[in-house]
């Protein structure tokens, strides 16, 4: 994988620390267009489930944010979820989701 940009190093950062955390199985964080980040785990409740992602996104959201600029998301799965990708797309078509494994280290860039 190429060098991250230090802004999208601190998303992975952030993802991996909430999930060792809440020893969630996915650990998300998201960068909105203001430059604010929020971090979410994946929440598994018997009337609510989200994905890290879908629950960061939530959280930006309620904030007031308008805009994303990228994502982040740490798993042991190899493949991003469709629901998370579907998520950031709602608010912005061209932001790239960065998948790491539970180390940190960067896997995949989904655009």
């Amino acid at each position: 994988m190429p060098d991250l940009d230090p802004e999208d190093e601190k998303l992975v950062v952030l993802a991996r620390s909430t999930r060792a955390r809440t020893q969630a199985a996915e650990g998300a964080a998201v960068r909105d267009t203001d430059g604010r980040t929020y971090a979410a785990a994946t929440v598994d409740l018997p009337s609510l489930k989200l994905t890290a992602v879908q629950a960061a996104v939530a959280a930006a959201v309620s904030s007031g944010a308008e805009g994303l600029e990228a994502a982040a998301v740490v798993t042991a799965e190899p493949l991003v979820v469709e629901a998370s990708v579907h998520a950031v797309r709602d608010l912005n078509e061209d932001a790239p989701v960065l998948r790491a494994n539970p180390a940190g280290e960067v896997q995949e860039f989904v655009r």
